[in-house]
This record gives structure tokens, sequence and C-alpha cells, in this order.
């Protein structure tokens, strides 16, 4: 709480170098999301796992959702799209690959196992979401009539997979999930958490607010691009909690929930948290469309095709895992040029 009260600070205050100003906003917002992963955690040990995961997926995601939004509305157009593509990206490469690396390196003969169902369910939702952004990327590039669409087009494929991750929300929630290892106890009180959450959620907002206030000098100062700032900065900052927790529970021995924790993130943002904000921006500034520039395309169908290859059996070794993180490496040295 003291770094956000220093954030506070330092964004309203004059004479604040506009990188301390961005740090400690950075640093606030990746302690808003642990706050708000820790308090719904405890809200959630009440209702059983499978609540428990929908709420920490959902609620964990509420610092970036923020950040978009008034990323569009501050006319970002750029970072906001590269947030929402970064946090992808990061979680399906950059986490994933750690979380492999941790979890193979304990075993004896250096595969890490797991239930290979929502790996798979996560690709599906990925490609579907990709599916989309393909279209309106070569309607663009063809300039046919579709491309003078985008928004309408954008709208109904919005509402379309936002029925698809609903639909496989329920069979998901419904069904058995293969992650048997036993939650510790609540830590905190019912009302408790609730507060906490309720003032970690309320605080998410305005330190996103501040976030992307100094995102646009710090860019400059530093002379960074946009994309990288969206692609990489953001996205780990606002996925700080789901990066840690996963990979010490992969060093843990526990590697369903491991896996859990980063492909619900991942199938969250591109099929929940994405078309959800493509709506949302219809209220903002600028509307947020599926149109992506082709290096981002390009990104995202590798990415989907990568992880499914590596995770759909069930399987994953410390080599596939070192994959994962070099190829989130090349994308961010590219996207430092963009």
């Amino acid at each position: 709480m003291a770094v956000t009260v220093l954030a506070g600070i330092a964004r309203y205050a004059h004479g604040v170098s506009a990188v301390i100003a961005f740090l400690l906003a950075t640093l606030a917002l990746a302690g808003m999301a642990w706050v708000v992963a820790v308090s719904t955690e405890q809200v959630g040990q009440r209702l059983g796992p499978a609540a428990t995961g929908l709420m920490q997926s959902t609620v964990g995601n509420l610092p970036e959702f923020f950040v978009v939004i008034f990323a569009l509305q501050a006319g970002e157009q750029v970072v906001a799209e590269t947030a929402i593509l970064g946090s992808i990206l990061v979680n399906a490469l950059l986490v994933l690959g750690l979380v492999i690396i941790a979890g193979a390196r304990r075993e004896r003969d250096g595969v890490m196992r797991f239930n290979p169902r929502l790996p798979n369910d996560t690709a599906t939702l990925l490609l579907v979401a990709s599916f989309i952004i393909v279209l309106i990327g070569l309607t663009h590039s063809s300039g046919d009539s579709a491309s003078h669409h985008a928004k309408t087009i954008s709208i109904i494929g919005a509402v379309a997979i936002l029925i698809v991750y609903a639909t496989w929300l329920r069979q998901y929630l419904s069904s058995p999930s293969g992650v048997n290892e036993e939650t510790a106890p609540p830590r905190l009180g019912l009302a408790t958490s609730i507060a906490l959450l309720a003032i970690a959620g309320t605080a998410s907002a305005f330190v996103s607010d501040w976030f992307v206030h100094a995102l646009q000098p710090t860019i400059q100062t530093l002379g960074i691009s946009q994309a990288f700032a969206g692609l990489v900065i953001v996205a780990i900052a606002g996925n700080a909690v789901e990066n840690v927790a996963g990979i010490v529970l992969a060093a843990k021995g526990k590697a369903d929930l491991a896996i859990s924790v980063v492909k619900n993130s991942v199938a969250q943002i591109a099929a929940f948290l994405y078309p959800l904000l493509v709506l949302v921006s219809l209220l903002t500034a600028t509307t947020l469309t599926f149109g992506l520039a082709p290096v981002y395309i390009g990104a995202l169908i590798g990415t989907s095709i990568i992880v499914w290859q590596i995770t759909g059996d069930g399987e994953a070794t410390v080599f596939e895992g070192v994959a994962l993180v070099a190829t989130f490496v090349i994308l961010a040295t590219v996207a430092a040029f963009e």
C-alpha cells in the first residue's frame, strides 16, 4: 500500500520525473494485482476449487482491463492493443516456459506431466480468437470491401467468441478438472477478504490511470517503443501474480495447478477479456477492434501452434520450456524496434 501512496503522490506532485512516476505506478499495479489475487483466493476457497479458479482468472485481470480502458480513453491504441496481446504472449510463452522448466527440473526423468485437457482447450480458444484477427488482417491487406467494416465485424465476432467462451466455461466447471492437489484452509475472514477485494479492485482503477498517464513521457524519455511498452512492460506488470504463482507451484511439484494458473489466464484474456474490451471500447474515445499489425497476427498464430504442440500431450521437458522462453525473447526484440 505504501508504494500505491507514493505512486499517487508522484502522479499529482509537480517536478517528479516521469520515469520515477512510471516505475512507482508499475510497482503499485503489480501490488494491486497481488492483493486482488490473495483476497480472491480467500473468498473463492469457500466456494470450491472450480469457482476459485474462475474468480482468480476473472478478478485477477482487473489491472489489465483498466489499463486498456484508460489507454483507449487517452488515444493510446497501440499500447491498448499490445497490452492485451502481450498478456496472452507473456503467459503463453514466457511464463509457461518458466513453469515447464521449474516443473521438469524437479522430476527424476526430466519430464513434467499434467492433464492435457486444459492446454488443448486453451489452444482451441486461442485459435478461435486468432481466426477473426487473421480474417480482418487479410481484408486490410487486400483492401477489399470487408476492410471498411472492421468495426462491425469485430463487434459481431466479439459476441460470437464470448458465446464460445461461455459454452466452454460451463463445460469446464461442470466436469472433473483433474487437479487433485489439496488447498490450504482460508487464512482470512470472509468480511476481511471481501473488503480487501473491493479496496484493491477500486485502487486498480486509479493506479491504472496513473500508469497510463506516466507511460507516454517515459516512452519518450527512455526511447522505447509503444509496442515494447505494451507487449512486455505492461503485460509483465499486470500478470505479476500469475507469473510467480505458476512458477512456485511447478517448483513444488503441483504440475496440474501450475498449468491451470497459466492456461486459465491465457484462455480468459484471449476469449473473454479481449472481446469484452472490444464491446466496452464503444464507450471510449478510441474503438478497439480485432485488427492488428501483421507481425502480431503472425506472433499470435505461431504462439497458438507452438503451445498446442508442446503441451497437447500432457508432457513437457526443460528443452521445450527453454524453447518457449526463447520464442518470447525473439518477439520482445522485434517489438522493441516496432
